[in-house]
């Protein structure tokens, strides 16, 4: 049965017949909704969780999430890197997570990224084996801070990557707010910045990413990585990523997202 609901501020649309469960590694995973818009004016648990007091294995991003690092103020998301120690790392960063795997649809986003050396404002999707043991497969835009007038793009399919391409975007991304999109294909992955095709991967260069995944926004530190990321300084002060909106479609819906 088909069930078409607005929740608080976010538009929920068609959702799969069924309980929603809140997917753990040992619980089953959330139904997605074929279709959502939500302008991030608040938190809405039915969609999002928070990151709190874990950080990632990877122990080159030197940050750790804190749920106080995520918060909603003006009308938008803010995501915060603070100096504060977690789970052995010293600085907390904000992670927003949805609670469902997406599939194959288009992605968008409103961002306004951090410009600072050794940091990373990203928007993507991943399943790894933390879910149930799931290999690791990511569709990514990354914004380095040290060079806030590109943007990086990449995926990974079972724990392959390396498929790095950076786009010149015409403006500083930590000025203002633009639409980033990815329309995920069987085929193919298309990347958009304020609607205008930018970068188009067909598996030339490896297998692209077939499993579903969860949608992450998030603000992290690097250490170690400097030729990549350059050397991060705390600056005294918290340092904020914003987002204004996120959306997701099936590929054969007209629901609206972001862009209109």
């Amino acid at each position: 049965m088909i069930d078409r609901r607005r929740i608080l501020g976010v538009t929920l649309l068609t959702f799969c017949a069924g309980a929603l469960l809140v997917t753990t590694a040992l619980a089953a995973r959330k139904q997605a909704p074929t279709a959502f818009l939500d302008n991030l004016v608040s938190h809405e648990k039915v969609l999002w969780r928070k990151s709190h007091n874990w950080a990632n294995d990877w122990a080159k991003n030197n940050t750790g999430w804190r749920k106080e690092n995520v918060r909603f103020s003006d009308g938008v998301l803010h995501l915060d890197l603070t100096r504060r120690p977690v789970a052995g790392r010293p600085f907390a960063g904000g992670e927003y997570q949805s609670r469902a795997f997406f599939h194959y649809g288009r992605y968008e986003a409103r961002i306004k990224s951090v410009a600072r050396e050794g940091l990373v404002t990203s928007f993507f999707t991943y399943t790894g084996p933390t879910f149930n043991g799931d290999p690791h497969h990511e569709i990514d835009f990354e914004f380095l801070g040290r060079s806030p007038r590109q943007v990086q793009l990449n995926y990974y399919t079972d724990g392959v990557g390396n498929h790095e391409t950076h786009i010149d975007l015409g403006f500083d991304a930590s000025e203002d707010f633009h639409t980033y999109a990815f329309e995920w294909r069987p085929d193919s992955i298309r990347w958009f910045v304020d609607g205008k095709l930018v970068h188009e991967e067909k598996g030339e260069r490896g297998p692209l990413p077939s499993r579903p995944g969860k949608i992450y926004l998030n603000l992290w530190a690097g250490q170690g990585l400097t030729g990549w990321l350059g050397d991060f300084v705390y600056p005294g002060q918290p340092l904020t990523a914003e987002f204004a909106c996120v959306s997701f479609r099936s590929l054969d819906s007209d629901e609206p997202g972001c862009d209109g």
